[in-house]
């Protein structure tokens, strides 16, 4: 269970409370349960209460209210089973590179911009045809591959949370080019460390941090490497409070690439499978990404990088309420809950069925929650192709 205690300040509509805190104790709670309303927060607020405890498992966010001067742009001129065709073949180019980038840097030689320069380029025009192509077939991984996948992903979703902000084209490459390098450094830590198949002893773990030192020194051997590049490699674990590293920079001192950094960072790993652990599904990590709002996380970002990939992100495993399973398709913006779903399983009689579209903004059935990929031992990254059964 992800509770934590945030400020009266952080506590909006749909959190579920467990105790509250003025200035001089802890006050329970007689009925625990979800803010329905925002003037039941200005009174706590009026009988000074300072902070509350919440359940961010049992808590829902339906609405995100963000900056007005941040200017979304989520257009897609062009049709995703068109874009989705040179999606597929740019994640095999762009895996290519960054492998051979990896295999350059683990053999101490010079790494070359250029190409990934012009794969991040081509996944700035992919995300600007249509951004759920790219992003649905993103989320195909194998643990085995994970520094590769991680860094290139890391590399998309900057893209898309940028481009979700209104950022240029060029920014844009520069964060692809960011997120494809932001690890680097774990190319010098110890294997053994690197590739452990359990927790980490605490050793370990400072030697694992190293690896943002040693990024540092690699970066500055990358010729004309952009400082917006840099700053999402050198700042994804820095903290708002300052307990972060390698710098242990604090609020205002980490940059606003670096704070997003960190937030597409820690999610892509919670929803990775790790040769330790099974993916969490995007629901479960954005609940406990929730939970390290404010301290560890900008809360405003935070909020926008939420409504950037959706409630139920493309790519992403639910099961509808007559039981149908399928993977997230196509998202609407005007009704982020209700997106296109693939679906191919039924989960009460366990069987496979035939691929149906069922669009939820013009259907009676909804989502009833996001599924981890491994919970029904069923073959699911074949499905991410159009061409699988399509009809």
């Amino acid at each position: 269970m992800s509770v934590n205690s945030i400020s009266i300040a952080e506590l909006k509509v749909g959190m579920y409370v467990l105790e509250f805190t003025d200035l001089r104790k802890k006050i329970a709670v007689k009925k625990p349960g979800k803010v329905s309303q925002q003037k039941l927060i200005d009174k706590l607020k009026a009988d000074g209460i300072v902070s509350v405890t919440v359940d961010f498992d049992r808590s829902t966010f339906d609405t995100v209210i963000e900056p007005s001067s941040w200017k979304k742009d989520k257009s897609k001129p062009i049709a995703l089973n068109s874009e989705i065709i040179r999606a597929s073949k740019l994640l095999k180019e762009s895996k290519d590179t960054v492998s051979k980038m990896l295999e350059n840097v683990f053999s101490d030689k010079t790494v070359d911009l250029a190409p990934i320069e012009n794969v991040a380029d081509e996944i700035v025009d992919s995300l600007s045809n249509n951004s759920d192509a790219l992003q649905s077939l993103s989320a195909l991984r194998s643990k085995d591959a994970y520094l590769l996948e991680h860094s290139l992903n890391v590399g998309v979703l900057m893209a898309s949370f940028g481009r979700y902000l209104g950022w240029d084209k060029p920014l844009l490459a520069q964060l692809v080019v960011g997120g494809i390098v932001h690890d680097i450094g774990k190319t010098k830590v110890d294997l053994d460390i690197l590739n452990k198949p359990s927790r980490l002893e605490a050793s370990e773990f400072e030697h694992m941090k190293l690896h943002q030192v040693f990024s540092t020194d690699l970066l500055n051997e990358i010729k004309d490497l952009s400082l917006s590049s840099r700053e999402v490699s050198t700042m994804h674990h820095e903290k708002l409070d300052g307990n972060g590293y390698p710098l242990g920079l604090k609020g205002n001192q980490i940059s606003e690439i670096g704070r997003m950094s960190s937030i597409v960072d820690i999610y892509d790993a919670l929803t990775a499978s790790r040769c330790y652990k099974k993916a969490m599904s995007p629901a479960a990590a954005i609940k406990i990404m929730l939970g390290l709002s404010g301290f560890h996380l900008d809360s405003d970002l935070l909020k926008a990088f939420i409504r950037c990939i959706g409630f139920y992100p493309v790519g992403s495993l639910v099961e509808l309420s007559n039981n149908q399973l399928g993977l997230v398709w196509e998202s609407h913006e005007q009704d982020m809950k209700s997106p296109i779903v693939k679906t191919f399983y039924n989960t009460q009689y366990k069987k496979y069925y035939e691929v149906q579209m069922v669009d939820l903004s013009k259907s009676k059935l909804s989502i009833t929650r996001g599924v981890n990929p491994f919970e029904f031992s069923i073959d699911v990254d074949s499905y991410r192709y159009e061409n699988k059964s399509d009809s």
